[in-house]
């Protein structure tokens, strides 16, 4: 694990804690009432479909991942906007433009670092509102599970050598005109899925919504990813996932035991490949 690897790997999981502090509860009146048309407990199966099926379909026709990255390029700069604008901590509608000024420079300084940042930024501003639409339509004690089934089937994928050649076809796929790729975030020396950027917006939205303290459990996720990420020295692929699911399952703990009181707020394969 070089030094140039580990900087790298530093930004991107602190990118992930920031998908869990920043998301933030009762932030779109609209769909608040939407939601409670669309509310179903099956939507708790997203965060487990969106490693398992995808992985599936990539392996069983390589082509999905084309069509992916055209979903991410197309979906993510205006969730990303929503993001700045509505659905995260600070957000303001006026800062929704940004949004397209982080897609320029990911797309004309795609080989630079700022490029690479901007586009890591975009993907996860997009996961922050993702995690807000999904909670508000999830039961939140059966997307808890999801989340933990998530990590546990990214793990087992990981494990087994599945996820690896899904995630190789699925970062080498670009669009044409050399537009960023945005279905996955890479910077520097490190990558990080889409789907681990996901878990965490959908985690600090249920944060959020039950009226929890983002900022310490968001610094609980870092450091169990910094620490977790040890297991670099011996292996070249993680799944980022399961921090996240750790510090769910620690916060969950910590609450019922009294530890973690409930704030208040004012009305959310990773496969890390060194190199």
């Amino acid at each position: 694990m070089t030094r140039e690897f580990l900087a790298s790997n530093i930004v991107l999981i602190g990118v992930q804690a920031g998908a869990v502090a920043l998301p933030r509860a009762g932030s779109i009146p609209l769909l608040e009432r939407l939601a409670e048309r669309l509310r179903n407990p099956w939507w708790a199966a997203v965060p487990l479909a969106s490693i398992a099926l995808v992985v599936w379909a990539i392996n069983f026709q390589s082509g999905t991942a084309d069509v992916l990255t055209w979903v991410a390029l197309i979906c993510i700069p205006p969730l990303a906007a929503a993001a700045l604008g509505w659905t995260m901590h600070g957000g303001r509608p006026w800062l929704a433009p940004l949004a397209a000024v982080l897609f320029l420079l990911a797309w004309q300084a795609r080989e630079s670092l700022v490029g690479e940042g901007a586009a890591t930024l975009l993907s996860g501003l997009s996961c922050v509102t993702l995690g807000v639409l999904l909670v508000a339509v999830a039961p939140h004690g059966w997307l808890k599970v999801g989340i933990v089934l998530m990590a546990v089937c990214d793990a087992i994928l990981i494990g087994a050598e599945t996820l690896q050649p899904a995630a190789t076809v699925l970062n080498g796929a670009a669009p044409p005109a050399e537009l960023p790729q945005l279905q996955r975030a890479l910077f520097g020396h490190a990558v990080i899925g889409y789907g681990d950027f996901f878990i965490a917006g959908v985690f600090g939205a249920l944060l959020a919504a039950e009226g929890r303290r983002q900022g310490r459990i968001a610094l609980l996720t870092f450091a169990l990813s910094l620490s977790f990420d040890l297991l670099f020295l011996v292996l070249d692929t993680l799944p980022a996932t399961v921090p996240v699911a750790t510090a769910l399952l620690l916060s969950e703990w910590a609450q019922r035991r009294g530890g973690l009181r409930p704030g208040v707020t004012r009305a959310r394969g990773r496969a890390s490949q060194a190199p």
